[in-house]
C-alpha cells in the first residue's frame, strides 16, 4: 500500500498545468471516474472544495467556481437545495471549466434534476431520499450518466439507532456501520461508482474511522474535518487529521472546511499535500530554526529567497541554513540550498558545494544559481 511516484502536465480540465510532483495513492483502491478526473485505483489525491453561494444566482456562482480553480480547486460542489438551484446547474456545468459535484438531502428529485444538468458526481445519503424506488431511480439515473455517487457521513447528523446504541456518542465504528448501510442501498442495486466521506469535528474520531473503513472495504475515500473552524486553528486541525491518513495511502480526495472564504481552503489543501510528500507543485521552502551561532540575519536572508520563488511552479526543493555546523549536511537533499556563515557562505546544488562566497555575494550568486537550475528543470519536464 505504498505511494509512487507520477510526474504529470497536464490538468483535470485539459489545459497545460504548473509542472508538478505526485505520489500516487493505493492502487489497489476501487477506481471511479469524476469527470475526467480517475479516484482511486492508483490516481493522484483530488483537490476540492464547495461553494459558498446561492447556486441560483448564476453568475457569482461560476466567479466563485472560477476563483477556485484558478487557487487550484480540481472538484467544485454546489448545494442544490430546490427546483430553481437545479435549473441553475446546466449554466454552471457548462461554465465551470471543472467538474461540478451536485449536494442533494433528502429531495431524490433535486438528484434527478442534477444528473439531467451533466453533473460529474451527486452528494447523497440514500437513507434520507425514501423508499427504495425511489433509491433506484438514483441510481439508474447515475448509471445510465456514467457518474459516482458520494455517500456523505458527518458526526452531526448520524442516524438515531446508531448513535442510541453508542450511548450518543459519535464513535468511529459507529460512522463506519451509517456508511456501510448507506453503501449496502446502492450495492444491492449493483450499483458500485461510490465514493464515501466519514467526516467527524473530532480529529481523532475522524481519523479512525477511516483507518476502520479502509480496513473493511476497497471504495474511495474523501477526508476532511467537518467544522474545523476558523483558518488558524482550523487549518492545523484539517492537517492533522488529513494528513496523518494521507502518510498511510488513505485519501483519494480531500477538502479542508473552514469558516473563510473556499479559495482558503485550498492554500491549506496544497500545504497539506506538500507537506506530506503527497502531491508538489512548487517549490518547499526549509530554513533552520536558528540558534545562538548563526551569524548572520538569517530572516532577512529566508525572506529574499522566499521572494524569489514566488510564483515559480516547479517542485524543487530549496534550503537556507543559518551557519556551517548543520548546514551542509541539512542542504544534502535539497536541489539547491545556501548555508550562511560569519562574512562569507556557501551555495550548494544537489548537496555539493558550488560557490563559497562573501556575504554580501551571497543573493546574487544564489539568484544566478537558482535561475540556471529553473532552467535545466524546465529543459527536463518540457
Amino acid at each position: 500500500m505504498g505511494l509512487r511516484k507520477l510526474q504529470t502536465l497536464r490538468s483535470a480540465n485539459g489545459r497545460e498545468a504548473h509542472h508538478e510532483t505526485r505520489w500516487t495513492s493505493d492502487p489497489a483502491v476501487r477506481k471511479v471516474r469524476v469527470g475526467p478526473l480517475q479516484i482511486g485505483g492508483g490516481a493522484p489525491v483530488v483537490v476540492q472544495s464547495m461553494c459558498s453561494t446561492d447556486t441560483r444566482d448564476v453568475r457569482t456562482t461560476l466567479a466563485q467556481v472560477h476563483r477556485l480553480v484558478e487557487a487550484g480547486c480540481e472538484l467544485v460542489r454546489v448545494a442544490v437545495p430546490d427546483e430553481e438551484a437545479s435549473a441553475a446547474l446546466p449554466d454552471i456545468v457548462r461554465e465551470a471549466g471543472v467538474p461540478i459535484v451536485a449536494d442533494i438531502h433528502f429531495h431524490y428529485k433535486r438528484a434527478l434534476e442534477a444528473i439531467a444538468a451533466g453533473v460529474a458526481k451527486v452528494r447523497l445519503n440514500p437513507g434520507n431520499i425514501g423508499s427504495r424506488d425511489r433509491v433506484k431511480a438514483v441510481v439508474e439515473a447515475a448509471g445510465e450518466a456514467g457518474i459516482p455517487i458520494r455517500i456523505g457521513v458527518n458526526s452531526g447528523s448520524m442516524p438515531d439507532d446508531i448513535l442510541q446504541r453508542d450511548n450518543y456518542i459519535v464513535t468511529p465504528q459507529g460512522m463506519v456501520d451509517a456508511a456501510l448501510r448507506e453503501v449496502e442501498l446502492l450495492e444491492r442495486e449493483g450499483f458500485r461508482d461510490i465514493v464515501v466521506s466519514m467526516k467527524a469535528t473530532e480529529t481523532k474520531v475522524m481519523v479512525e474511522a477511516n483507518r476502520l473503513f479502509r480496513r473493511a472495504t476497497d471504495i474511495p475515500l474523501h477526508l476532511g474535518i467537518t467544522e474545523a473552524g476558523l483558518e488558524g486553528y482550523g487549518s492545523i486541525k484539517s492537517a492533522i487529521g488529513i494528513g496523518s491518513l494521507l502518510i498511510d495511502s488513505i485519501g483519494e480526495t480531500i477538502r479542508v472546511s473552514l469558516t473563510a472564504e473556499p479559495e482558503e481552503e485550498i492554500k491549506v489543501c496544497w500545504w497539506i499535500l506538500e507537506s506530506t510528500g503527497v502531491r508538489r507543485r512548487s517549490p518547499e521552502l526549509v530554513a533552520c530554526p536558528t540558534c545562538g551561532r548563526i551569524e548572520i540575519d538569517l530572516f532577512s536572508l529566508t525572506a529574499e529567497v522566499e521572494k524569489m520563488l514566488k510564483g515559480l511552479d516547479l517542485p524543487i526543493k530549496v534550503s537556507v541554513m543559518g551557519c556551517v555546523v548543520n548546514g551542509p549536511g541539512e542542504c544534502r537533499d535539497a536541489d539547491i540550498g545556501l548555508v550562511g556563515g560569519k562574512g562569507k557562505g556557501l551555495i550548494l546544488r544537489h548537496g555539493a558545494i558550488v560557490h563559497t562566497v562573501a556575504e554580501e555575494d551571497l543573493l546574487p550568486k544564489f539568484r544566478e544559481e537558482l535561475a540556471a537550475l529553473v532552467e535545466e528543470e524546465r529543459g527536463r519536464t518540457a
